[in-house]
């Protein structure tokens, strides 16, 4: 390994071409440092759009009737579908495929809610017990809705933090009864959404919401999610799901308006593949900016070699072999290489940490971060490239002959 001698020697060289070894290092700090900024970038884009599909959950489709387009069995087109308890009860009895598979009766109308002196105007929801797994929920407080109150079609609500600090404060809101247009219904729990646009809602059995609001056994549409698959499987069932409906509602399983299917696992799974894309991308743009700037180290390397020449000339005469000569030359290219690489490093970081900090997470861009395997790879990227860097002028380095570099001028 070096000794002392070998290392104050790199150093004094350095130090001899001070402004060349700083602007060739700064060619490497750049190229490291807008990679790391651009990875960063990059995953608070896909932290923004990941956050987006976490509102619920990954793996769920949301099934919409529309109206045909298609003849179909001697019936014209325009029939507008209508969902019934039946094709919840079928969907989840004929798929194994599903998890968790919810109904909802949807409210058409403005619904003002009351407690005591306060009125708000807050949105009804109607859900069933499997809701909360569906849209990913977290309950704060109590309970959410259960398969009693589906069956007895109880007047039970499950409110969020916003209605429940708006009307009740610092009361306890269990047990307590809150007015929608006139019915009473009994607050039994809170819920906590992911999206906040849910937290301006309270959910009551979908039961409840058909008796209450002229629903008979009329669905507006279901959700589900199904077990884990590829994306094929989940385009697979997909098509089995359009099968089905088809055949109970009469319509062409072929007539892509009769009814809409929202796959949200095929979209999250597309999604990754674009951002998969996009960092492979920003990698190539990285390593193209470093390499350039490598091509600068070698230059400057074959330079210092030339310069050079009558030392290394002399060294090899009193004994220095060519592989001790390779070590120097290598390692002073390391030594450029990885300083001012981790410089480059060190400062992406920290923009990217302060940026973090300072941009509140939205929905276009979520906590831009570097982890620590991108930090490796970049460090390894550093540790060849500098070896690569010093490769070919320390060959040239160790093919010096003693006497043509003693003769040189």
């Amino acid at each position: 390994m070096f000794d002392l001698d070998a290392w104050q020697e790199i150093f004094s060289t350095m130090r001899k071409n001070l402004l060349r070894t700083i602007l060739t290092g700064f060619s490497v700090s750049w190229g490291i440092f807008m990679l790391i900024i651009l990875l960063g970038s990059g995953r608070g884009l896909e932290n923004a759009a990941k956050s987006s599909f976490n509102r619920g959950a990954v793996n769920s489709l949301w099934v919409f009737p529309g109206s045909t387009s298609m003849s179909y069995k001697g019936m014209k087109p325009g029939r507008e579908l209508q969902f019934h308890d039946r094709d919840y009860e079928e969907t989840k009895r004929k798929n194994d495929e599903i998890e968790h598979i919810t109904s909802r009766f949807t409210i058409v109308f403005n619904t003002i809610l009351s407690y005591k002196n306060k009125t708000a105007e807050y949105e009804i929801q109607s859900a069933r017990e499997t809701d909360m797994f569906v849209e990913q929920m977290e309950i704060l407080e109590g309970r959410f809705i259960n398969i009693r109150d589906i069956e007895k079609s109880r007047k039970v609500a499950v409110i969020s933090p916003i209605v429940r600090d708006y009307f009740f404060g610092e009361e306890d809101p269990m047990g307590k009864y809150i007015i929608a247009n006139g019915i009473a219904f009994k607050v039994v729990g809170i819920f906590k959404d992911a999206s906040e646009r849910n937290h301006y809602r309270i959910y009551i059995p979908t039961t409840t919401a058909q008796n209450l609001y002229n629903g008979r056994n009329n669905v507006s549409y279901l959700g589900l999610t199904i077990k884990p698959m590829s994306v094929q499987g989940a385009r697979d069932f997909e098509d089995k799901l359009r099968t089905q409906f088809a055949e109970r509602h009469k319509f062409n399983p072929e007539d892509s308006r009769a009814m809409f299917i929202n796959n949200n696992w095929e979209y999250y799974n597309q999604m990754l593949n674009i951002f998969l894309g996009i960092k492979i991308f920003i990698w190539i743009i990285g390593i193209l900016s470093i390499i350039a700037a490598i091509v600068g180290v070698i230059n400057i390397m074959l330079i210092t070699v030339k310069e050079r020449t009558k030392e290394i000339g002399v060294r090899k005469a009193i004994g220095a072999t060519p592989g001790s000569v390779i070590r120097m030359v290598i390692f002073e290219s390391l030594i450029i290489t990885s300083f001012f690489g981790y410089l480059g490093l060190f400062f992406g970081t920290a923009i990217i940490e302060l940026v973090s900090n300072l941009i509140p997470p939205n929905e276009m861009f979520n906590r831009p971060e570097v982890s620590l395997p991108t930090a490796i790879g970049a460090t390894l990227l550093l540790i060849a490239f500098g070896t690569l860097a010093g490769y070919f002028p320390a060959r040239n380095a160790a093919n010096i002959k003693p006497i043509e570099a003693l003769h040189d001028e």
